[in-house]
């Protein structure tokens, strides 16, 4: 069976919106965003916003983790796919699902009750941890980069 053509991979609790989800899909060239969500994949509503500020003539799908993991494999090798999601721990089902994940970009994990900041745009807790460090035994390299046009920040960061 071919290994799914997954371009890139992307945590960001906003999931789709505007400027970042243009300016990453003008660099990966994906023709399709699959948000792998669990509640977005039951609120039709708020797939109607995101498909607003999605990119000009890029499908999206929303699916749920499950979902994701039992259909990814019979994408279609011209499906270059963008998958978003909001958390390491949905990240980290997707892997031990048997999606193939290589590489996953942290872009957004806003600061909220019993997060601490770790870098620009990333507040992580004890549980977000565990979980990077999990995807990253399982051989996902990791990398913070909020947009294409800044460098990336140093992943030890989210385990100091």
């Amino acid at each position: 069976m071919a290994e799914p053509n997954i371009v890139f991979v992307r945590i960001d609790n906003r999931l789709i919106h505007g400027q970042v989800a243009t300016q990453w899909n003008n660099t990966v060239g994906s023709n399709l965003i699959l948000v792998a969500n669990d509640e977005v994949a039951k609120n039709t509503m708020r797939q109607k916003l995101m498909n607003m500020a999605a990119p000009q003539g890029v499908a999206t799908r929303y699916f749920s983790i499950q979902k994701t993991i039992d259909v990814i494999h019979k994408a279609a090798p011209r499906q270059h796919i963008f998958i978003v999601l909001e958390t390491p721990q949905d990240a980290l089902r997707l892997v031990e699902g048997g999606v193939p994940i290589k590489k996953l970009n942290i872009g957004n994990m806003h600061m909220s009750e019993g997060k601490r900041q770790v870098a620009t745009t990333v507040a992580v807790d004890d549980d977000d941890v565990a979980a990077f460090r999990k995807l990253r035994e399982l051989g996902v390299e990791l990398q913070i980069q909020r947009v294409p046009s800044i460098p990336p920040e140093d992943p030890e960061k989210l385990f100091r």
